[in-house]
């Protein structure tokens, strides 16, 4: 292995993305990622699309990152935004267990608050039962209004159900959140956008502030303005203004690594060695190339 750092996002919605993104991604040292099922910008209005979009991460997109050298998990869970629509939810909820034991899913995700309406309340509830009885690790969606009260609002509902700090992931922190989700003992983890919400200078400034422990750096990037390479453009933000190698690595790769590969079904060893790319590869007769000529490339690390 080269001395190249390697990265891992662990928030990232690759369904929203393109090949050109994979294809950036490997060449920055992104050698594994976690896509969270979310909101897909149109509400959905039957079941059946839950089905489809949760069958496409655990079968269609690990293929297709598979052909770029990147590992792909995902979590799995009904996102706060659609918990609104409680006829829908409740059928969606009947349908979660199903996914929960698949391969590449590594935590029960995102769920939590958007509105914090009561509707949000019971399903995240409802699924927090859920991830304390499997002993599944969670990943939190915290509100992108009234951000403070929203972030204690959900670590308080995760202890009264009985969860491990430790082993649930607090998203979408920022300065005004980042002491309270730690002083707790929770995961705090930073989505680093382009122009809003976490900025990599701010990251930088945290990272110098509260260290590396228990503090997780991640993309988000959806079909929205966003940035599929928002983790590695903050490591050598952070490697520039002074921020230690090991913290870096830590905060960018290894804390992702043990948070969601509790469950061990996310391990090193799925990128280390070898790292086999064939392009010949299909997905129920699909390929990712459009004619192109195939990649093969055996034994290789991203």
């Amino acid at each position: 292995m080269k001395d190249n750092l390697m990265f891992i996002d662990p928030h990232v919605h690759m369904t929203s993305r393109t090949t050109d993104d994979y294809e950036a991604m490997a060449a920055a040292g992104i050698v594994a990622i976690i896509e969270p099922s979310f909101w897909l910008g149109q509400p959905r209005t039957q079941v059946g699309s839950f089905q489809d979009y949760y069958s496409s991460l655990v079968g269609w997109e690990p293929f297709r990152a598979s052909q770029f050298g990147i590992k792909h998990y995902c979590t799995i869970g009904l996102n706060s935004k659609e918990a609104n629509n409680e006829a829908l939810a409740e059928q969606v909820i009947e349908l979660l267990p199903l996914y929960f034991h698949k391969e590449n899913v590594v935590a029960i995700g995102e769920i939590g608050y958007d509105d914090q309406t009561p509707a949000e309340d019971k399903y995240f509830r409802m699924q927090l039962d859920m991830a304390r009885e499997l002993n599944m690790t969670v990943q939190v969606h915290t509100p992108h209004r009234d951000k403070k009260a929203g972030t204690i609002k959900s670590m308080e509902v995760c202890l009264e159900h009985g969860l491990d700090p430790s082993n649930v992931i607090i998203d979408h922190n920022n300065e005004e959140t980042v002491k309270e989700v730690l002083d707790r003992g929770f995961i705090a983890a930073f989505t680093i956008y382009p122009k809003t919400k976490m900025g990599n200078e701010r990251m930088v400034e945290v990272v110098r502030k509260f260290g590396s422990t228990n503090i997780i750096v991640d993309s988000s990037a959806d079909w929205g303005v966003s940035d599929p390479l928002a983790v590695p453009k903050t490591a050598a933000l952070m490697l520039h203004n002074g921020i230690a190698r090991e913290d870096v690595i830590k905060t960018c790769y290894q804390n992702a690594l043990e948070a969601f590969g509790k469950n061990g079904k996310m391990k090193e060893e799925h990128w280390l060695g070898s790292n086999n790319i064939d392009q010949r590869e299909l997905f129920n007769d699909n390929s990712v190339l459009r004619g192109q000529e195939p990649k093969i490339e055996g034994n290789k690390i991203v």
